[in-house]
């Protein structure tokens, strides 16, 4: 992300920074590589650090199901059931050592506590719901089409205006970042990237909570929840600057880069990480070749297990798909599209289709969730009847 300040901070960082009755301001460090990356500082009432009490851990590693079929698979991702509690409706369905792939049906705000991923970097896909995401930052609207980047340790709570909401959720444990190839030298988005600085939702509206209490924080670290209370509210924070805080982009302000030929899924890539990439396959105008075909090509998927998650809209290369499906394509083993859609496909105009798609360069297991809801026969559905 680009500097970004909220609130008030003094003219030089590391330096006396008092409230109205002369007590320092406790400023905080807040980086996710150590002190060789991007930061932000933030500058609270009351120390960060202030434990009350420490309860009980317990587990939350994925169950996972080790079959040793090679073949490709489709999850029904509605069939996941509303819960009311934000972290107990996060269930995974895809895992591997880079990234946990999780849907949610949350029905309520998390009034009770805080959440704080320490392991992980968040991507949220918000497929049904809105409302706003608080942290330490400031609020963060968000609503339909929304991806939430959440960088880890980042203190949160999601407040949601109804009850009907529908979240895909990717945990990373490198960094979410924009394309390298869409930044120049100082990390600007450039020309021919197809979303700018522009279309950012940058946290807004920092309240600053001065409180004292006791404050009920789930920290995820390893597989684990740590169940810890502290004695200040963590929005406790009278301004920040830096580079590291959550923000939100929009699926619907992705301009899609198109050609007179079929274009690869590199062009619709949105994010990456160090073991996968997130690419958004948006409403577009079709290849523009006289010749063209614009359904995707038969491709050998080698090095990386390919996840689509289908959001809304209609898709010319798949048959018989619902919202919140989720479609696994294994490495080693080719797909394409399915029969008959690569010749309904020639001389159409458009596109409406609306997905979100992850690439994995390491397998991914699924979970006991997973197989919970998925469609047996989908393998099969390449067969011309």
């Amino acid at each position: 992300m680009h500097y970004y300040t909220l609130g008030q901070i003094p003219p030089k960082r590391h330096t006396q920074f008092r409230k109205p009755d002369g007590e320092l301001y406790k400023e905080e460090l807040f980086s996710t590589e150590g002190f060789s990356d991007m930061y932000s500082l933030l500058y609270h009432c009351n120390p960060p650090t202030q434990i009350k009490q420490v309860d009980d851990p317990f587990s939350v590693k994925p169950k996972t199901i080790h079959d040793k079929q090679l073949k490709p698979r489709s999850l029904r991702g509605f069939k996941i059931k509303p819960q009311k509690d934000y972290l107990k409706s996060r269930t995974p369905v895809l895992v591997n050592n880079e990234c946990c792939i999780s849907l949610a049906a949350p029905t309520a705000s998390m009034d009770d506590y805080f959440f704080k991923n320490a392991d992980a970097d968040e991507c949220i896909f918000v497929h049904r719901g809105s409302g706003k995401l608080h942290s330490m930052y400031g609020e963060l609207p968000f609503e339909y089409g929304d991806y939430i980047i959440i960088p880890r340790g980042t203190t949160y709570q999601f407040e949601f205006d109804n009850a009907d909401n529908r979240l895909f959720i990717v945990e990373s444990y490198s960094p979410i970042v924009t394309p390298k190839r869409y930044r120049n030298g100082f990390g600007q988005l450039m020309e021919h990237s197809p979303f700018c600085e522009r279309d950012i939702k940058k946290p807004q509206n920092l309240q600053t909570h001065d409180e004292k209490g006791d404050f009920l924080f789930y920290i995820k670290k390893q597989d684990m929840i740590y169940p810890y209370h502290y004695q200040n509210h963590p929005f406790d924070v009278i301004g920040w600057d830096g580079y590291v805080y959550p923000y939100a982009f929009s699926i619907h302000n992705f301009e899609p880069i198109t050609g007179r030929v079929h274009q690869p899924p590199p062009v619709h890539q949105t994010f990456a990480s160090r073991g996968f990439v997130i690419c958004s396959f948006c409403p577009r105008l079709f290849d523009y070749h006289p010749q063209a075909i614009p359904a995707p090509y038969n491709h050998s998927n080698i090095d990386s297990d390919e996840v689509l998650y289908y959001v809304d809209g209609d898709f010319m290369s798949r048959k018989h798909v619902e919202h919140g499906m989720i479609s696994l394509h294994p490495g080693g083993i080719p797909h394409g599209p399915h029969p008959g859609t690569a010749e309904k496909s020639i001389g159409a105009k458009e596109t409406h289709e609306l997905a979100v798609m992850v690439d994995t360069f390491r397998p991914l297991l699924m979970t006991e969730a997973a197989a919970g809801i998925e469609d047996t026969d989908y393998y099969l559905s390449w067969l011309e009847h």
